[in-house]
């Protein structure tokens, strides 16, 4: 559905006002996605996201710092994120050995299992979007990237 049906809204100041409203919007049409598809295992999504920084890692540690500056909402809250993770059992933490201050977090077995359960039930980014071809999905993230610069 067009972006003009979807907000009700028939003009827009510019083609870029309308591309700049076009992403947010989608973007929260995805974020909802992800929402729902991840409530059903326990997590938010952003749980998720440092679930899948700390397995890149794997099996080395990782520090707040280094999560937070990996992390897609930047503006999110590694400590209380990592918290609820220490809380389910999904990451530990410990104090590094180089840096007594520095405290080191890992993705434990468990973190490790719910993720794989994830990828097993979550259909593939191709299923998800099929009116997007490859070659169209590559355009599109360049624009994006183009967007940032």
């Amino acid at each position: 559905m067009k972006l003009e049906e979807e907000i009700k809204q028939k003009s827009f100041k510019s083609p870029h006002h309308r591309m700049m409203v076009n992403i947010m919007f989608t973007g929260n049409f995805l974020q909802k996605r992800l929402l729902c598809m991840m409530r059903s295992f326990g997590v938010s999504p952003q749980q998720h996201n440092v679930l899948s920084i700390l397995r890149g890692q794997h099996p080395n540690p990782c520090s707040l710092g280094d999560i937070q500056e990996r992390m897609l909402d930047r503006m999110s809250n590694a400590t209380r994120l990592v918290d609820k993770l220490l809380e389910k059992g999904l990451a530990e933490r410990c104090q590094c050995t180089a840096n007594r201050r520095k405290i080191d977090i890992t993705i434990t077995e468990t973190g490790l299992a719910l993720l794989k359960q994830i990828e097993e039930k979550v259909p593939p980014f191709e299923e998800l979007f099929p009116a997007i071809t490859p070659e169209e999905a590559s355009i599109l993230g360049q624009l994006l990237d183009k967007v940032r610069e």
